[in-house]
């Protein structure tokens, strides 16, 4: 029975590990120095923990609504596009379980962990101002960046499922993109190093591998500035340990997602994505619909 309370354990970490799981398009494209964005962004999130049919879990459902604020701002550096973004999260999360029969479900409202992100793009992409930057045409953009979180998020140390992680994380990444004409083609690959969280279920220390991911979007580009596109990613590793017992790990799943952006003015954008697990062995396969607003300003 221990044994399999911690195969428990391991499955209910997995909702931490869905930040490896995102699908962003664009985080590599021109844009001009000296812009500043600031995002809303509301996301609906619906799925089921896949777990070992051997385990006594039934019903493991989770939904929640995600509402983040986030702020870009791009600046020159050695004459090429950098840009540095910051985004907090606050989710009201509600989850259904039941652990040998008994109804163990509960929620969970509160702020998530602080995301912070730099980028630069290191061939193919000058630090142009808004009147030079109207002249480019993007051919191929080759480019890196680093994201981190820190642990600000709600986080309750006798419980299994937290908003926030407890823990610190790291993703360097390289990216490549190239615009042909009305298509705009683009793909990622990167990295989470995960900290360790020592206050897990209390007093015990939680540790967890790398996990690899690899992402691609196409997009297609109106004359009015609507663009739409596709978008997929591949994760995978991720051990994770309990007092250095194995827990599990993510193992080569898959995600598929779709895009809609329009603007409302020269300053003001909408953006609509779903995305959806396309193959998943083991975690959390979930949904997400979700709808953001973008208001650029110099």
């Amino acid at each position: 029975m221990i044994k399999k309370l911690i195969l428990i354990i391991g499955v209910l970490f997995i909702l931490d590990n869905c930040k490896s799981q995102e699908l962003d398009p664009r985080l590599y494209a021109n844009l001009p120095k000296k812009m500043n964005a600031f995002a809303l962004y509301y996301g609906y999130m619906s799925g089921n923990v896949v777990a070992d049919p051997s385990l006594p879990i039934e019903d493991f459902k989770i939904t929640s609504h995600n509402i983040a604020a986030a702020y870009v701002h791009t600046f020159s550096l050695a004459k090429k596009l950098a840009r540095f973004q910051v985004s907090l999260p606050y989710t009201m999360m509600d989850g259904n379980l039941k652990i040998n029969g008994v109804d163990t479900s509960g929620s969970r409202n509160g702020l998530g962990d602080l995301k912070l992100r730099f980028g630069m793009n290191l061939f193919g992409s000058p630090a142009l101002d808004r009147k030079d930057f109207r002249k480019y045409k993007q051919k191929t953009i080759v480019g890196f960046s680093v994201v981190a979180t820190i642990p600000t998020g709600l986080y309750y140390a006798d419980k299994r499922i937290n908003i926030g992680s407890n823990r610190y994380t790291i993703k360097p990444e390289i990216g490549i993109s190239r615009r042909f004409n009305r298509i705009y083609a683009e793909g990622y690959l990167g990295v989470w190093i995960y900290g360790n969280n020592t206050d897990y279920m209390t007093n015990k220390l939680l540790k967890q591998a790398p996990v690899y991911t690899l992402q691609a979007h196409t997009s297609y580009y109106f004359k009015n500035q609507v663009w739409i596109g596709i978008d997929g990613n591949w994760f995978n590793g991720g051990q994770t340990s309990v007092n250095n017992k194995s827990v599990g790990e993510l193992k080569d799943n898959w995600r598929v997602g779709a895009t809609l952006s329009a603007p409302l003015s020269k300053s003001q954008s909408l953006k609509f994505q779903v995305n959806a697990g396309a193959f998943k062995n083991a975690g959390l396969n979930y949904d997400i619909y979700s709808v953001s607003y973008q208001y650029v300003f110099f």
